[in-house]
Parts: structure tokens; C-alpha cells; sequence
């Protein structure tokens, strides 16, 4: 008999937890505009979007790539004093990336058109 009591308890919190959690949503009032309530919210978090990664997002990548360029810029140079041939690929790879994000900021909004 307990057997059918835990069950019965399951199926009554189940269905409980179904009836608060399923409630209906409606886009924009009671229209119906699912497109109208996404452009609006786009419309307002856009500009702390751009906001966000023009001061947090461009900074960090360009700090990670100056970090790097750097390391690699000293290994090459030490394999230099070491083998007597500079490899330059890497740290002109890391140097054009360094450049793209440090002037991304500039011309990244107009092209995605913000």
C-alpha cells in the first residue's frame, strides 16, 4: 500500500510543479507579435551590448594578444641566440591580430549596422 501512497505523492508534486511552471507567455501584450517584442528588446540592450563590448570584451582580447605577442616575440628572439635564423610568422600573426582588435571598435558597429 505504501508503494501506491509514493506514487501517488510523485504524480501529485509532478503535476503541481507542471501547473506553476506552465504558465502561458504572451509577446507583447496579448497580440501576439513574437517579431515586435524581439525587435524592441533588441532595440533597448543594444546599446549595452556595444557598451559592454567596446569596455570589457576589445580590452581583455587585445591584453591576452599583447601578452602573447610578447612571449612569442622573446622565444623567437631566443631561438635566434640560439639556432642563428629568426622566425617571424608567429609574432606577425600575433602583431596583425594585435592591430585588427585594437581598431575593431572603430568600424565593427558600422559593418554590423548598430
Amino acid at each position: 500500500m505504501s508503494r501506491y501512497r509514493k506514487m501517488i505523492g510523485m504524480l501529485a508534486v509532478i503535476t503541481l510543479a507542471v501547473c506553476l511552471c506552465g504558465g502561458t507567455a504572451f509577446a507583447a501584450g496579448s497580440t501576439g507579435d513574437v517579431a515586435g517584442a524581439i525587435e524592441s528588446t533588441w532595440n533597448d540592450a543594444s546599446d549595452q551590448i556595444k557598451t559592454v563590448v567596446n569596455n570589457v570584451v576589445f580590452p581583455v582580447i587585445d591584453l591576452i594578444l599583447a601578452v602573447f605577442f610578447f612571449a612569442k616575440l622573446g622565444m623567437a628572439y631566443f631561438d635566434y641566440r640560439k639556432h642563428g635564423q629568426f622566425e617571424w610568422t608567429a609574432p606577425a600573426i600575433l602583431f596583425a591580430c594585435l592591430l585588427f582588435t585594437l581598431t575593431a571598435p572603430s568600424y565593427v558597429w558600422s559593418i554590423l549596422g548598430m
